[in-house]
């Protein structure tokens, strides 16, 4: 492949890509709730999540870390921790492999996993399923983007660049969990938190089936579904 033919190859894929999210868009603006507007929620003061997690390991002097979901290793180069595991199909981390393909071969065991991952709900709760599985005593589990400020943020299929995903949903179903004790961190377009231990704050919404949730439903409760907290108060809960 010459040079040119490797160049003209990525760019159609990058205007294919850039066509799905325009029909992807067109769909969601005729069917979605996008008339509800913006929550007005703004992370530009707020901690990012290099900071949070590195700060996390170290008040808890955690010894591993998992990472689903690398990407560029934006996180994953900086996070300082004595084993360090990134996994992510394509790109960043240090294993080559779907979060399903890793897990079903995983025998290790960690002290905190962050998830950032494909942002859809049916794949974050397997993740999260996943992860607990592999989880230390006195483990974490961080998620990130999982609070979208208005319905094309977590619109699925993905209609825009920046995009949460309806990663929520899995926060709204923990939040549901009496063994699960989770929060979402108002840092970083939301870090969710997720502990092993008795719920401190039991969600009862009598629902089954999670991914049916609407947005309607997050824009109008948003605060009692994620249970939200800021950095400063986190740490005390941590």
């Amino acid at each position: 492949m010459t040079f040119y033919s490797f160049i003209y190859k990525k760019y159609s894929r990058l205007v294919s890509s850039k066509n799905i999210l325009k029909i992807n868009y067109i769909f969601h603006k005729i069917f979605g709730d996008h008339k509800l507007g913006n929550l007005g929620l703004d992370f530009s003061d707020k901690p990012k999540r290099q900071f949070i997690v590195q700060d996390i390991i170290n008040r808890k002097n955690f010894k591993s870390y998992l990472e689903i979901g690398c990407f560029d290793n934006e996180l994953f180069n900086i996070v300082n921790c004595d084993k360090k595991v990134g996994v992510d199909p394509a790109t960043g981390g240090n294993i080559r492999k779907t979060s399903d393909a890793y897990f079903r071969d995983c025998n290790d065991k960690f002290d905190c996993v962050f998830i950032d991952g494909l942002h859809t709900y049916s794949q974050v709760i397997k993740d999260i399923n996943n992860s607990l599985n592999v989880l230390n005593q006195g483990g974490i589990i961080l998620l990130h983007d999982c609070l979208p400020n208005n319905y094309f943020d977590q619109a699925v299929p993905r209609c825009q660049f920046n995009w949460n995903g309806d990663v929520w949903k899995a926060i709204v179903e923990c939040r549901t969990k009496r063994d699960l004790d989770t929060y979402t961190c108002y840092a970083d377009f939301g870090i969710g938190v997720i502990f092993k231990r008795e719920n401190q704050n039991y969600l009862d919404l009598g629902v089954k089936n999670f991914s049916k949730i609407n947005f309607k439903e997050y824009f109008n409760n948003y605060k009692k579904f994620m249970n939200l907290v800021e950095y400063d108060d986190l740490i005390k809960i941590i």
